[in-house]
């Protein structure tokens, strides 16, 4: 048992209390907010440091003993999430207080902010299938806030679509909780896996696990991403990397989770649902990131291109595909933090997010330039960055299952990742200069933001056989979860 568990919640908990009293003191309020981010920086290290000692760390709130109390789960997978979480969500902290707004600021950002991690973490950490739709909905709400605050006319029209898309996906949500508890009778995932395997997986369940499936899918932007283009474009840089980083990411974590835990005795229907949904992901994807012009809405394919990736990586269920799929997850949530700091110091640099109006860069910004293209190659998974071993062990997992067709597409996508991005260096950083070219400002701020995150892309990278000294053991867990259920269900 390990309190520790509770603290990445419970720390950026009292930290929005705390700052809900401090509504006009901005200066304040991003000084508590640092201090809570390192904080929760220095408690997920020490829980990777913890389960990779001693193995999965569990803590049984109020002592109630599985499956009847509520449970908190570390595997590695999970504390690798948090800590990745802690560490991008700090630096778009600290982008934040640049590019946010003292406007904003005294609109409870940075409560909003806080209350966010908490679902966050929540939701990597619960070991309640109910409970990660309560920790769903802590970071759901926070962010109709978040994506609101402004109140720009985009950000209305985009909030009441989101909203929309949010409220029909959760409930759909309780619905497929409500059904799987009335034929299991549990909601402890330990304790689902077991009863899911006792009744044998097929029939009601199989339909069941398809509506979790399509709840998740449409949270995480996977094949059902119709509204995350429009959506996350629409309020300010630090709100999109926000966004882009972590709450697509819990959503593929959620599908990892219900689909290398519960839903794994028939994965002949579910892996092969998740690989077409891949498939198809990553190809619109791709298409959207070439066609637009535009920055936001050119990084939001991106995204979408890597929900597709992960995906895939899942869908061929091997051990080294597993362990590609956290790899890259974590690459993921690093690099697509840095790719919407950079993008929003684009813009801000340019007065405008079209590249058409956009040229001449490099010689008032050279080293955003030069971290913006090395960024792409780090996302398109060159070596020795962070991008290249998790794609390579994907697509050899993924081949050794005979996915070829699966395994072209996710090459191919990599390429459209490329193009889109270079036409983004291109255009912003070589072409002609503006006839109405803007001032240069200050960005020294950001820029140290940006380049203390490309350090870390560098630094996973050329560490990645260190690194996969700890996906490994995450992966382990995610192909033989019987080492999860034991952990949860002994007997204290």
């Amino acid at each position: 048992m390990s309190n520790l568990l509770v603290l990445p919640i419970l720390i950026p908990l009292c930290t929005a209390v705390i700052l809900i009293f401090f509504k006009e003191k901005t200066r304040l309020q991003r000084g508590i907010s640092a201090v809570s981010g390192v904080l929760n920086i220095l408690i997920a290290l020490l829980l990777v440091a913890r389960v990779h000692a001693e193995g999965i760390q569990t803590l049984q709130m109020g002592g109630w003993a599985p499956p009847y109390g509520i449970v908190f789960v570390g595997d590695m997978f999970a504390v690798l999430l948090v800590t990745m979480a802690s560490v991008v969500s700090y630096a778009i902290l600290l982008y934040s207080f640049h590019s946010i707004g003292e406007k904003r600021e005294r609109f409870y950002y940075y409560t909003f902010f806080q209350f966010l991690l908490v679902g966050v973490y929540g939701s990597f950490l619960t070991g309640d299938i109910f409970n990660l739709f309560v920790f769903f909905e802590v970071m759901l709400i926070s962010s109709y806030a978040l994506i609101s605050i402004g109140g720009t006319r985009l950000q209305l029209r985009e909030t009441s679509k989101y909203l929309l898309i949010n409220i029909v996906s959760s409930t759909l949500f309780v619905a497929a909780v409500a059904y799987l508890y009335a034929a299991v009778g549990t909601l402890n995932m330990a304790h689902l896996s077991q009863r899911i395997s006792e009744a044998g997986q097929g029939g009601v369940l199989n339909v069941i696990a398809v509506l979790f499936l399509i709840v998740f899918s449409l949270k995480a932007g996977l094949f059902l991403f119709f509204w995350l283009p429009g959506s996350y474009s629409a309020p300010p840089a630090a709100v999109r990397a926000l966004f882009g980083a972590l709450l697509t990411k819990v959503g593929l974590y959620a599908i990892i989770r219900t689909f290398t835990l519960l839903f794994v005795n028939d994965p002949g229907f579910t892996q092969s649902w998740i690989a077409w949904m891949a498939a198809v992901t990553m190809i619109l994807g791709g298409l959207g990131a070439v066609a637009y012009k535009d920055i936001p809405r050119i990084l939001n394919y991106n995204v979408i291109i890597s929900v597709g990736f992960v995906a895939f990586g899942l869908a061929a269920g091997t051990r080294d595909a597993l362990d590609g799929t956290v790899f890259y997850l974590l690459h993921d949530m690093l690099a697509k933090g840095l790719m919407f700091i950079l993008g929003g110091i684009i813009i801000s640099a340019a007065g405008t997010d079209r590249l058409n109006s956009m040229g001449g860069m490099i010689k008032k910004y050279p080293v955003i330039g030069w971290m913006f293209f090395i960024l792409t190659l780090a996302l398109v998974g060159i070596p020795p960055l962070s991008g290249f071993a998790g794609k390579v062990l994907i697509i050899r997992g993924a081949l050794d299952t005979g996915m070829l067709t699966l395994s072209l597409i996710g090459l191919g996508s990599s390429f459209l990742v490329l193009y889109s991005l270079i036409k983004v260096f291109r255009q912003a950083f070589w072409g002609n200069e503006p006839e109405n070219e803007q001032p240069k400002v200050s960005l020294k701020w950001p820029s140290a933001v940006a380049g203390g995150l490309l350090v870390l892309v560098i630094a996973m990278g050329i560490g990645a056989e260190f690194v996969l000294t700890y996906v490994s053991q995450a992966g382990e867990v995610l192909a033989s979860p019987v080492q999860y259920i034991e952990a949860v269900m002994k007997k204290e």
